[in-house]
């Protein structure tokens, strides 16, 4: 079974076009949404609402900085300082291009810090490449099942082969971007 993409982003406007880049790359992991910090953080330790979901961690976390209630960057410090779930990949994805921001999240662990384009193809793209890296390309941690592709957890279908192979996965991410 492959693992979810945990995409934790309170914008609804860039919720929509991330989940639509994510769809254009022909890739198949489910993607969680949550709309803040304290959910993202109750969903990574399975309290509340998601007392009951699936036991596992995501092969993926897509944590935007700037977020209601807990904000990313201590969404980021719980992930890091917990043993079952350090290991899991965290990308900050932002609009700030504060140093302090980009410093602080590489301090705390993050895998990678992404600033958010502004124009809506350098959006697609971005979101497509990051998808394609961290489905594809990216070795997970020993023990760790590979992440494989994206499916988009939305009203939107994006059938996959189950045939396919990641380099096809990577061509069609490739062919989609062109």
């Amino acid at each position: 079974m492959l693992k979810p993409i945990l995409l934790v982003e309170d914008n609804p406007k860039d919720l929509e076009l991330t989940l639509l880049a994510l769809g254009k790359s022909n890739l198949a992991n489910e993607v969680i949404t949550v709309r803040d910090g304290k959910e993202a953080i109750d969903y990574l330790f399975r309290r509340g609402t998601y007392e009951s979901r699936t036991p596992g961690n995501p092969a993926v976390i897509l944590l935007d900085l700037k977020l209601p209630k807990i904000d990313g960057i201590q969404v980021l410090e719980q992930v890091k300082s917990c043993k079952e779930l350090q290991s899991i990949p965290v990308v900050m994805l932002t609009t700030s291009r504060e140093e302090t921001d980009l410093t602080r999240s590489y301090k705390l662990g993050a895998n990678a810090y992404v600033v958010k384009p502004v124009g809506f193809k350098d959006f697609i793209d971005a979101i497509q490449d990051l998808g394609v890296f961290w489905a594809v390309l990216n070795e997970p941690p020993p023990g760790s099942l590979k992440s494989g592709a994206f499916k988009i957890a939305s009203s939107h279908s994006f059938p996959q082969s189950s045939e396919t192979t990641s380099t096809d996965q990577m061509e069609g991410a490739r062919s989609a971007q062109q």
